[in-house]
């Protein structure tokens, strides 16, 4: 089984996809990607079985990119998981902390640790593409002054040395995954049942009450709303997707979700129905 994920090997992406598909999938092999458009893009070829991408963290918010992506093209949610995201600072092995002077990680992972940089003031926090990317750059230049914060697994991934554990502001740090596949393919592992949850994508008139409106049609048919995203029509200014997670007690109430929002809607996708993920994760 081959799954594509958005950045470097030992990145959360790479850790999550382990704890998501690890003890089902035989020969797991990872697909490492630059960037999320070129993810989706080896999905839709079947260069890959799947896409391994976060949607959300509850820290930093929501993806938006890949909201687009889900949208735009014929794919699917098949499954999703909660990961506790842990920062490392990590180095090359035999560097201490006095040989410090810079911090390389992805600007999200900079943020989550604005305790430990500003307890630091002789480290310069550096921007860097990826969190992994960074023990993977100071590990390939010999780096001795550089640490990284990234995963755990990319120490191990890249042969370097974890030199503090734990160094995120907040604890209660979770990123939720999608595991995604073209729309015309079977499951890729055995359904997690029952489906509870669901995504949707849906467009409105712009006219006062629209999405009151829609927003009843979803209360009317019992599902449980448990989230609400926008996001700008590309060409059409102040227009906007509404993204909606709902949770379900039955196929048929999930179904009757969907008929009620396509009688007042001019647009509606399923982006998928799955089972929830667990409102904790290790």
């Amino acid at each position: 089984m081959k799954i594509a994920i958005q950045g470097e090997l030992g990145s959360n992406s790479h850790m999550a996809t382990l704890q998501m598909l690890g003890n089902e999938a035989k020969d797991l092999s990872i697909a490492p990607c630059n960037v999320s458009a070129e993810v989706m893009a080896r999905v839709i070829s079947r260069d890959v079985d799947a896409a391994v991408l976060p949607i959300e963290n509850s820290l930093h918010g929501s993806v938006a990119e890949h909201y687009d992506l889900l949208l735009e093209l014929d794919v699917r949610i098949e499954r999703e998981s909660l990961f506790r995201v842990r920062h490392n600072l990590i180095a090359a092995p035999g560097v201490s902390m006095a040989d410090l002077r810079r911090v390389l990680s992805h600007p999200v992972a900079l943020s989550q640790c604005r305790k430990f940089l500003a307890s630091h003031p002789e480290l310069e926090a550096m921007p860097f593409y990826d969190t992994a990317g960074s023990v993977k750059h100071l590990m390939e230049h010999q780096l001795r002054d550089v640490a990284g914060i990234a995963p755990e697994l990319a120490a191990s991934q890249y042969g370097a040395q974890v030199l503090l554990p734990a160094i995120e502001d907040h604890a209660q740090n979770f990123t939720r995954f999608h595991l995604v596949r073209r729309s015309d393919d079977p499951y890729l592992l055995p359904a997690q049942q029952p489906e509870n949850k669901m995504s949707l994508a849906f467009a409105i008139d712009h006219r006062p009450g629209t999405l009151v409106a829609a927003l009843e049609r979803l209360a009317w048919a019992g599902v449980d709303l448990t989230k609400i995203e926008s996001r700008p029509v590309p060409g059409s200014p102040w227009e906007y997707v509404f993204y909606v997670d709902v949770r379900f007690d039955s196929a048929s109430m999930a179904e009757a979700a969907v008929a009620a929002l396509m009688e007042h809607c001019r647009m509606v996708k399923v982006l998928g129905r799955y089972r929830a993920a667990s409102t904790t994760a290790e």
